[in-house]
């Protein structure tokens, strides 16, 4: 029996990436429709870090998708410290369908989906987080009218280059062939290993990644403006010396006016008004964060009908 896994943004192709937003479309217009999970069949959903969006959109999803999530405390069950990463993956293979974990390293969760036996979602790591890209480039497509749409489409970020979301923007916005900026400061770049992968996928997608430090040209004639908080999880104690860096990469309406006249603003929040955004961009005509966030359902309900088709042998 073959597994497909969704560890990090490319884990799935870029034709794969096309055809799961397409099917989130289907999914969006008519929630109930698709049931694989009929029984109810179990997915776990593990989380070792605080969350709302994540916890819920999965567990509505499950639901919707006719099964049952089991919601597992990470902290509690002490997964990799109580008990090994593998032993948990196969007693957890076992009685579920699919596993979803929110946690810290990248390795923990390739060592998951190698034990499990089950398809394994990363729901946020460190490095990546390649389900709220899903549901992001969900709402550009919406925005543009279509997913093939998404081709060509200049996507600026601003903040923390080398945080999850500026990481896996590299790697979705390559796959689905459009203009990716991340605009930072030059200590916050992403990972050279992590762009390097994303030039390459660029290369065969006809997409183009950068990395500037110039506001300015990154913001110019955007279609997507998008930033995160400047101080990820795990990061609060140094939140004091990392905000002066960051507020040159503030998105406010002067930002706005740079980008293109239909431009939209994303955030995969929580959101700091008045730190990394200003309340008039967020709470403004421009901002898609609340469609963003209704998105992350119907993005990673299609993804696990997708796994679930594509691993039961």
């Amino acid at each position: 029996m073959s597994v497909r896994h969704f560890l990090k943004d490319s884990s799935i192709s870029p034709a794969e990436q096309a055809e799961i937003l397409r099917l989130a479309i289907e999914v969006k217009a008519d929630r109930l429709r698709r049931q694989p999970l009929k029984g109810p069949r179990a997915v776990a959903v593990l989380t070792d870090k605080p969350t709302l969006r994540t916890q819920l959109s999965f567990c509505v999803g499950i639901a919707e998708l006719g099964g049952y999530p089991m919601f597992v405390d990470g902290k509690l069950a002490g997964v990799g410290e109580r008990e090994s990463i593998a032993d948990v993956a196969r007693v957890l293979g076992r009685q579920v369908a699919a596993i979803v974990w929110r946690t810290h390293g990248q390795d923990r969760i390739e060592e998951m989906a190698a034990h499990a036996g089950v398809p394994v979602v990363n729901a946020l790591t460190d490095d990546y987080h390649p389900c709220q890209v899903l549901a992001d480039l969900l709402t550009v497509a919406e925005q543009r009218g279509g997913v093939d749409r998404l081709a060509g489409a200049k996507l600026a970020y601003f903040g923390d280059g080398a945080n999850n979301m500026a990481q896996s923007y590299l790697l979705g916005g390559a796959m689905a062939g459009m203009e990716v900026v991340i605009a930072t400061p030059p200590a916050y770049r992403p990972k050279a290993e992590i762009l390097a992968e994303a030039e390459a996928i660029a290369d065969r997608t006809g997409a183009k990644v950068s990395v500037t430090a110039d506001v300015a040209a990154a913001a110019s004639a955007a279609d997507v403006v998008a930033t995160d908080t400047w101080v990820s999880m795990g990061q609060e104690a140094d939140a004091a010396a990392r905000r002066s860096p960051f507020v040159p990469f503030r998105v406010d309406d002067a930002l706005m006016a740079l980008a293109a006249p239909e431009a939209v603003f994303i955030h995969c929040l929580p959101a700091y008004r008045g730190k990394e955004m200003t309340a008039s961009v967020i709470d403004g005509p421009r901002s898609r964060v609340w469609d963003e966030a209704e998105n992350r359902l119907h993005a990673q309900k299609a993804l696990l009908i997708w796994l679930l088709a594509g691993s039961d042998g």
